[in-house]
C-alpha cells in the first residue's frame, strides 16, 4: 500500500545548521529531491544578501548559483529594499548528511516529496510503495542516528479510518512493553531487559517510548485520530 511519511530531523544532523544560527528568520523549501542532482531551494528571511553569506559560509552546503527572487519591497535601515515574505532561489550542493538521507531513501523505495526547513529543524515528506519498506528506512535512520521524528504517516488507502496516532512498530513495541509488564507498578520488565527482547539498544528503545508516550498523549488532548499524528 503506497504510503507517504512525514518526519522531522535536525538540522544538525541534515545540514543548514549554521545558516539557521547565522540568520534566525531564516526557512527554505525544495520541491523534490531526485537523481542526486543539486536541487533548487526557495529561501527567504532577512536580506538577501544576508542569506547568501549566511549560506556560502556554512560548511554543509554549497552555493551553485542564485537564480531568481520572487518578492515584494521595503526599505531597511541600511537603505536596501526587503519584505517578509521575499524569496530567494538558489541552486545548492548539500553535503554527507543529505546524501546519505537520499541514499537510504531510495535504496528502500522511497522518494522524496518535498523538504522545507525553519527553526533548525527538517520537515521532509516521503513517498513509499508499502508499509515495509517505511519499516527498514526507518530502521537505518535509526542506525545512523538521524533523530528522525515521525510527525505523520498517511496511508492512501486507509487514511480516514486510521484509529491510532502510533507506527506499526510503535505499536508492538507499546504491546510488548505491556505484555511483559514494563508499565507495571513495580515494573515486570526493566528497559534493558525489554530492550533485549525487541533486540534493539537501550537508548533506542528510551528514545521510542518517549515518543510513543508524546504521541499518545497529543492524540487524547488534541482528540484527532486520522489522519495519524505520531511521533514514533
Amino acid at each position: 500500500m503506497t504510503t507517504v511519511v512525514e518526519l522531522g530531523i535536525s538540522a544538525d544532523r541534515l545540514g543548514l545548521a549554521r545558516t539557521f544560527d547565522r540568520v534566525s528568520a531564516f526557512e527554505f523549501q525544495i520541491g523534490g529531491m531526485i537523481g542526486g542532482s543539486p536541487p533548487l531551494v526557495w529561501v527567504n528571511g532577512g536580506d538577501r544578501d544576508t542569506v547568501r553569506r549566511a549560506l556560502e559560509a556554512d560548511p554543509s552546503v554549497d552555493v551553485i548559483a542564485s537564480v531568481a527572487d520572487d518578492g515584494g519591497k521595503a526599505t531597511t535601515d541600511t537603505g536596501t529594499t526587503t519584505d517578509p515574505n521575499d524569496r530567494w532561489l538558489f541552486r545548492l550542493e548539500f553535503g554527507d548528511g543529505v546524501k546519505l538521507f537520499e541514499q537510504i531513501v531510495t535504496e528502500n523505495d522511497g522518494a522524496i516529496l518535498t523538504a522545507r526547513g525553519r527553526e533548525g529543524r527538517w520537515m521532509v515528506k516521503l513517498l513509499f510503495h508499502d508499509r515495509e519498506s517505511v519499516s527498514a528506512c526507518h530502521d537505518l535512520l535509526e542506525q545512523y542516528e538521524f533523530g528522525a521524528d515521525v510527525t505523520r504517516i498517511s496511508g492512501i488507502d486507509d487514511l480516514a479510518s486510521a484509529q491510532t496516532p502510533l507506527t506499526e512498530t510503535q505499536y508492538e513495541t507499546i504491546c510488548k512493553a505491556h505484555e511483559l509488564g514494563y508499565f507495571d507498578v513495580p515494573r515486570g520488565v526493566t528497559l534493558k531487559e525489554l530492550a533485549a527482547e525487541l533486540d534493539i539498544s537501550h537508548q533506542a528503545l528510551s528514545e521510542r517510548l518517549r515518543r510513543s508516550h508524546a504521541a499518545l498523549v497529543s492524540a487524547e488532548l488534541s482528540d484527532r485520530s486520522a489522519p495519524m499524528e505520531i511521533d514514533p
